[in-house]
């Protein structure tokens, strides 16, 4: 899968903006309330409302910013607490977050992919359950797991094909872009991506090689 880098950006850009438009609409449509509600215990809910959309915003952006972005500054490694809180908003109380990464720092990559494996891991589980993730690093190589189940499990086998590699361009859209960022990623590093889809769990991996 060879995808020019100005239409991977282009779709990451798409999927961006389709997941701020719920909570951002909310806030629009919540503001226009307010300034027409009268009723006093009415505006209280509506302000709160408007407090729930505008973290929700908030934390997507803080995740987006770290899993498709520069953030994490110019060094080479970046905090993993960084990365654990971004998750755990993301992931909000429907899901059990189960932290398995000893390491205080893992390099800028690896955080990438640990991110973005999160995030198809937490869509997948529609109905709640337990996400577990693990990395740790192994004469400098990362290595990365993270295992979702629950009581449904639904997973876009166009993702997967993005993460092996075997999307054809013709395929790419804004959901298949962060599955397809993190495999060029791995490539470009001399690693890949696997994965593994059953009734009960899915489970993906990555190994990235130093640099």
């Amino acid at each position: 899968m060879t995808i020019s880098a100005i239409d991977l950006a282009s779709m990451l850009c798409s999927r961006l903006c389709h997941d701020m438009l719920s909570p951002v609409g909310a806030m629009a449509n919540g503001l226009e309330l307010l300034a027409e509600e009268r009723d006093s215990e009415m505006r209280v809910r509506i302000v709160e409302l408007l407090e729930q959309s505008a973290k929700t915003s908030a934390d997507k952006l803080k995740f987006f910013r770290l899993a498709f972005g520069a953030a994490g500054g110019f060094g080479d490694a970046v905090p993993v607490d960084e990365a654990r809180s971004v998750i755990e908003a993301l992931a909000g109380a429907r899901i059990t977050l189960e932290w398995n990464v000893a390491s205080p720092t893992l390099p800028k990559p690896a955080v990438k992919v640990l991110l973005n494996l999160a995030l198809f891991g937490i869509e997948a589980l529609v109905r709640g359950g337990t996400l577990e993730l693990g990395a740790e690093l192994r004469d400098g190589s990362s290595e990365i797991v993270v295992r979702a189940t629950g009581p449904k499990i639904a997973f876009d086998e166009t993702v997967g094909k993005a993460l092996d590699g075997s999307l054809p361009e013709s395929e790419l859209s804004s959901r298949t872009a962060p599955a397809a960022l993190i495999h060029q990623l791995a490539a470009g590093l001399g690693g890949g991506l696997q994965y593994a889809l059953s009734p009960e769990a899915l489970v993906m991996g990555a190994v990235l090689p130093a640099n």
